[in-house]
């Protein structure tokens, strides 16, 4: 009995020395080595610094002043896509950090608003840029959004647009179809929202989310006011070549948000009010008589109908009223005159161009960074096509260029927060020093 008594109490004694020896090693690997500083409790994550710009190109360094003499330009306004994404941030804020123009740079500018629309579905980035390279306060802005795009691209131009006065998304969006009606329907939508403006604007330019501006504000404005131009619209084109005369007299159809089919055999009736075709560009600046005369008018109205059925209505729609005597600042006859876009055709190529030193998409050029001299030396207002995420560096030049030719001709101190990029060694006096010029 007295045996067992002392084996069990050996037993506890070693039991409770193990369970002390392996408490110790437990509570030792558990320490740090080194104190660290006690961290707040439900802090939020510091936000990452975000990604530094990409420096400009050397093909961009001949059209920067100040290169020439070693000096670099710094950009800093790149990050837009990621500020718009963040969510969080208050309108002011944003305008700031997106470098946006927030005073009409000219009393000329001032007194003869502009109305844009833009037509958009893809690339935030791009738009973004396009949207501050063209706005100016005294101006107003209609935005469509394809009712296909993104939840979170939609919410995004949401965002921007709320921030802006003179900004706002069309009241009703469309589900485009390229080469089908809804793209005619979204330009249409815009109009009749802006002809409800109480902003006084005199015409109306139509963009998509893949140009940029040529021209600065001050000289769309000059370019409007032209004797050629004051009163008249601007629709480039000619009757309609036979050779695209399938377009208008067979019937086709849109499958919705896909494309344009052409319905086997049948052929359509002739257009309305025995109105002659003509065929040019979907791109137009036209007078706010005119847009009054397409909302309203009853021949507008019949061609509207008509169309629906048609291949690309907006390349024969517009350029088609416009030479009906009838209609407000109709141009009879005008041809290509009007030189509303710089684009590169690919079957143009070694005439009107030099070639694509980009990439051909469906025949058009999607700009590389060569191509800018072509750009830069045309007397266009836009120019069409970019690509952010194939040749960023292209779009990254000719905003440069465009934001320094738009601060140079200001009439007015030059905000800081202006700048997309500062010159080392310099600083906005670069800009103020030539105001008024």
């Amino acid at each position: 009995m007295c045996q067992l008594e002392g084996t069990k109490c050996s037993f506890l004694l070693c039991l409770g020395m193990s369970i002390i020896i392996c408490s110790v090693i437990y509570l030792r690997t558990r320490m740090p080595t080194e104190p660290r500083p006690l961290e707040p409790q439900h802090q939020d994550p510091q936000p990452l610094e975000p990604p530094s710009c990409r420096p400009f190109s050397a093909e961009c360094k001949a059209f920067l002043p100040g290169t020439e003499k070693g000096q670099e330009w710094d950009p800093h306004g790149c990050q837009v896509e990621r500020l718009l994404l963040k969510g969080g941030l208050q309108c002011s804020d944003l305008i700031r950090d997106l470098h946006v123009i927030t005073t009409p740079l000219s009393h000329e500018e001032e007194n003869y608003p502009l109305a844009f629309i833009v037509t958009v579905h893809k690339e935030l980035g791009l738009f973004v840029r396009l949207l501050r390279a063209i706005y100016m306060p005294q101006n107003v802005y209609c935005i469509h959004v394809d009712a296909k795009a993104p939840l979170e691209y939609q919410e995004a131009v949401r965002q921007l647009v709320s921030c802006f006065r003179n900004t706002f998304l069309s009241s009703r969006s469309e589900t485009v179809t390229y080469a089908g009606f809804s793209r005619l329907q979204a330009d249409l939508n815009c109009m009749t929202d802006l002809a409800k403006s109480e902003i006084g604007w005199r015409k109306v330019v139509n963009l998509c989310g893949q140009d940029f501006p040529i021209m600065s504000n001050l000289e769309l404005v000059r370019y409007m006011q032209s004797k050629e131009w004051r009163d008249r619209n601007m629709t480039p084109g000619v009757k309609q070549p036979t050779s695209f005369r399938h377009r208008t007299q067979l019937q086709h159809i849109e499958i919705f948000g896909s494309h344009v089919a052409r319905k086997l055999g049948l052929k359509k009736g002739p257009p309305p009010h025995n109105l002659q075709v003509y065929f040019g560009t979907a791109y137009y600046a036209l007078t706010r008589a005119f847009v009054n005369f397409v909302l309203k008018s009853t021949l507008a109205r019949d061609l509207l109908e008509w169309s629906k059925d048609t291949y690309s209505p907006d390349e024969h729609y517009w350029v088609t009223l416009n030479n009906i005597k009838e209609a407000p600042g109709s141009h009879i006859d005008g041809g290509w005159a009007g030189d509303i876009r710089a684009i590169k055709w690919r079957d143009q190529e070694g005439r009107a161009h030099n070639g694509c030193k980009g990439r051909y998409v469906r025949d058009i050029c999607i700009y590389g960074v060569e191509d800018l001299p072509w750009i830069i030396n045309k007397s266009s207002m836009f120019a069409n096509k970019f690509e952010s995420n194939t040749f960023p560096e292209a779009l990254d030049c000719l905003e440069q260029w465009h934001r320094n030719k738009v601060l140079h001709q200001a009439t007015v101190p030059i905000e800081p927060s202006w700048l997309l990029a500062t010159l080392s060694n310099s600083s906005s006096s670069y800009f103020n020093s030539s105001a008024g010029a």
